[in-house]
């Protein structure tokens, strides 16, 4: 790795709490986040060259491989996630996609067919309690790997 800093992405259906995530974990760590829907992908490149940034997005096959160090998948329970978009005020077609999404496991086989299968990590994300985890075992993978 040649950045001073990770890199993280932070993936998953829309509403498993990636937005929430990335930021408790740039507050613990000072990284940048980044939420792709606000960029492209030439706009990218720059930024993730230097290091130490926290990537929001819902996909994550069309990332090049080599921009990250750690892929990490959100998953909520189905019915917890139709609550979620519901109280967004998502159209219930796109709540149905996005559950249907959940359900047949997309955003994991993405990033398990688009990285190496050592730096994906699959994480609940139904409560509180489960951010808190979440946000807890990044700040450590990326403090350890800042360390060395």
């Amino acid at each position: 790795m040649s950045r001073k800093q990770p890199n993280i992405l932070v993936t998953g259906t829309p509403g498993t709490g990636k937005t929430t995530t990335c930021q408790q974990v740039i507050d613990a760590i000072g990284f940048t986040h980044v939420n792709v829907g606000e960029w492209v992908c030439d706009a990218l490149e720059e930024v993730l060259a230097v290091g130490g940034t926290v990537v929001d997005y819902h996909g994550c096959d069309f990332f090049p491989e080599r921009w990250f160090d750690l892929v990490v998948v959100l998953k909520t329970d189905n019915a917890l996630l139709y609550d979620r978009l519901e109280k967004r005020g998502y159209p219930q077609k796109k709540i149905t996609e996005n559950v249907q999404c959940e359900i047949m496991q997309v955003i994991v086989e993405e990033a398990t067919d688009s990285y190496k299968e050592e730096i994906v990590q699959v994480l609940p994300s139904n409560s509180v309690e489960d951010m808190d985890s979440n946000v807890e075992r990044i700040v450590a993978w990326a403090r350890q790997v800042c360390s060395q």
